[in-house]
Order: C-alpha cells, then sequence, then structure tokens
C-alpha cells in the first residue's frame, strides 16, 4: 500500500506529464494556431475597415417650469379635479416625447412627410471610412438594395421605423432634468438633420395633443358658467377657465411647447466619430482567435487519439 507521500509525488508527476502533453500539443501545432489567428486576425482588419464611421449630434432641452402659485387655491382645486391649468404635467417632457416617438402613427407620417425611406439611404460621398477605402461597403451595399427593391412599401416603411428607434434616442437626466434628444448615423449631416427634425415635430405633436384637450376644457367650463347661477362656483369657473386661455397664449409664444433649447445640434467634426472602436474590434478577434484555434487543436488531437484507439 502507497505512503501519502508516494501518493501525492505521483499525482505531481502525473500533473507534469498531463501539462507537458498540453504545451507539446500547443506547440506542435502552433504553425496552424499562428494561420488560423493570422487569417481570422486578416478578415477582422478587413471587415473593421469597411464599416463606416458613425457620427452622434445632440441637443439639450431644458423643461420649463410654469408656477401654480399665481393662481391661489385654484389649482389644488384643478388637481384634485384631474385638470392641468398650467402648472406642468404630470407626465413630464422626456416620458412624452419617448410616448409619442415610439408610436408607430407618428413615425409613419414622420417618414411619410419627409421622405426618410430615401433619406435613411446614407449619401456614399457623406461616408467615411478609416483608409479612404469603400470597396468592400459598396459590394454589401449593392446587395442589400437589390433585396430592398423587391420587398413592400409598407415593409420597407416599418425597417425604416425600426431603425429611427434605433438611431434616435431620448433620454433626461433626474438630478438636472436635462432632456437630451441625439441621432447617430454613418451621415453626420443626416445626424444632425434627424435632431432638428424630431425636436419641432416632437414639440409641435405635443402641443396638439395638449392644445385640443385645453380647448374641450375651455368649451366646457363656458358650457357650465352658462348653466351656474351661484356667484362663487362662476368666479371659479372663470379663473379656471383664464388659467386655461393663458396656457394656450403661452404655448403659443414659445418656440418648442414645453421645453426650451439649451443647445443646438452640431454636424459632427469628421474625426470625432462615435464608432466603429476597430482597435477594439481587432484585439477581441485577435485573443478570440487564439483561444478558439487552441480549443480546435485540442478538439482534433482528441479525435485523433480516439480512432488510434
Amino acid at each position: 500500500m502507497q505512503s501519502k507521500e508516494e501518493y501525492n509525488k505521483n499525482y505531481v508527476e502525473e500533473d507534469e506529464i498531463d501539462l507537458k502533453e498540453l504545451f507539446g500539443t500547443i506547440w506542435k501545432n502552433k504553425i496552424k494556431i499562428a494561420f488560423f489567428t493570422f487569417i481570422v486576425t486578416t478578415l477582422t482588419i478587413l471587415y473593421s475597415l469597411s464599416i463606416p464611421n458613425s457620427y452622434k449630434s445632440n441637443t439639450i432641452l431644458i423643461p420649463q417650469e410654469q408656477a401654480k402659485s399665481s393662481l391661489g387655491g385654484l389649482g389644488a382645486l384643478a388637481g384634485m379635479a384631474g385638470i392641468d391649468i398650467g402648472g406642468g404635467s404630470s407626465i413630464d417632457a422626456a416620458t412624452s416625447f419617448n410616448t409619442i416617438f415610439n408610436d408607430f402613427n407618428f413615425q409613419n407620417k414622420i417618414i411619410k412627410k419627409y421622405n426618410l425611406n430615401e433619406k435613411l439611404k446614407v449619401k456614399s460621398e457623406n461616408l467615411v471610412f478609416a483608409l479612404g477605402y469603400d470597396g468592400i461597403y459598396n459590394f454589401l451595399k449593392d446587395e442589400e438594395g437589390e433585396k430592398d427593391s423587391e420587398i413592400s412599401l409598407e415593409e420597407l416603411t416599418f425597417n425604416t421605423y425600426k431603425d429611427l428607434l434605433k438611431m434616435v434616442s431620448i433620454s433626461s437626466d433626474k438630478k438636472s432634468g436635462l432632456i437630451t434628444i441625439s441621432a447617430e448615423t454613418q451621415d453626420r449631416f443626416l445626424s444632425k438633420e434627424l435632431v432638428e427634425l424630431y425636436l419641432v415635430e416632437l414639440t409641435t405633436t405635443l402641443r396638439d395633443i395638449e392644445m385640443k384637450n385645453v380647448e374641450n376644457q375651455i368649451r366646457y367650463y363656458n358650457d357650465e358658467l352658462e348653466k351656474t347661477q351661484e356667484l362663487t362656483i362662476k368666479e371659479q369657473l372663470s379663473q379656471l377657465a383664464s388659467g386655461l386661455v393663458q396656457k394656450k397664449v403661452l404655448s403659443m409664444a414659445n418656440k418648442f411647447y414645453n421645453v426650451k433649447q439649451f443647445t443646438k445640434p452640431q454636424v459632427a467634426y469628421i474625426k470625432d466619430k462615435s464608432k466603429p472602436k476597430r482597435g477594439l474590434i481587432v484585439v477581441v478577434s485577435f485573443v478570440t482567435s487564439i483561444i478558439l484555434s487552441i480549443f480546435l487543436v485540442f478538439f482534433l488531437e482528441f479525435i485523433k487519439k480516439d480512432e488510434e484507439n
């Protein structure tokens, strides 16, 4: 029977032998590993060079704060009735913008109005490549263009809608309350255009929705004023209606409803790309290809030994 020291010695020797076999297998197949890694890394470099730069443009907005204090107790009375008379909304502007932006009916109207199905097909002269070579990109795009010509207008519009949801984003800072509308495309001029476009359309749509509601409320209060004979109620209804009229007038006085533009969108500098991170792509591909090639070598050795046995 083996002692504990002899058992540990044999275990260490077996472990060393296994490690030697592993490194021996890697060394024996080093040319295959290097060749595989070289091929994968080269293809990755070519692929990364075929991706045009993407550029981002954005605008920062400040939500407008309107005090209810000028209406005294009427603000609280209106709040109890579920009425907004100009002291801000229970839903913040960023949430409202995001809700409208994600609505397909809204996007469908915008796509048709601005012909975004065609506009999102970036002009080749506006694309920027790392080494200025666009051959691979143009080859792949030609194939995509042939596929696009075969699909219906309805499907093309839906695809554009999905693309816009990826390109344009609306976010807000919880601490400062600032709202950011940004767009990221491969055309730095288009990025700026999309930001300007959606800023106008989102604020206009939100104004139309809320002003329609305000007009209905004003009409209702005026009807109630004609019906009631109680002076106190008449006075309160009159002030509520006046507050709504004031809100309507103020909404039309501002360029963008419910927000003020803090910074304007700019065309990004040609070297100020947001992606792709070509260096990172190549490094990840290089490391991954080494690991994968070593795994394949061990797998093939395992199959070879299994066949010999």
